[in-house]
C-alpha cells in the first residue's frame, strides 16, 4: 500500500517540475532585470527540488524492499521453545 502514497508523491512533484518549467519560460518575458533574475532562480529552485523529489520517489517506488534482519525472529534452542540466554 506505500506504493499509492508515493505515486501520489511522484505526480505531484512532476507536476511542480512542469510548473517550474512554465515560470522558467515565462521568466525570458519579463523586461525588468530585477524581475527577470529574481524569477529564474526562484523557477531554478522550484525545478530542482521537485527534480530531486521525483527521482528519489521514483527510486523508492521501483526499488525492491529489504528485509531487516533484525526483524527476522532467532531460531529456538529447543523445538518450541524461546532461547535460553541465562546460565
Amino acid at each position: 500500500m506505500h506504493w499509492v502514497k508515493h505515486i501520489i508523491l511522484l505526480t505531484a512533484s512532476l507536476f511542480f517540475l512542469a510548473f517550474g518549467i512554465q515560470v522558467l519560460l515565462l521568466a525570458y518575458q519579463l523586461n525588468d532585470p530585477f524581475a527577470f533574475v529574481m524569477t529564474f532562480f526562484a523557477s531554478n529552485l522550484m525545478i530542482l527540488i521537485s527534480a530531486v523529489l521525483a527521482l528519489g520517489f521514483c527510486l523508492k517506488l521501483f526499488r525492491p524492499k529489504k528485509t531487516n534482519p533484525d526483524l527476522v525472529p532467532s531460531k529456538p534452542d529447543v523445538e518450541g521453545f524461546p532461547p535460553n540466554d541465562t546460565p
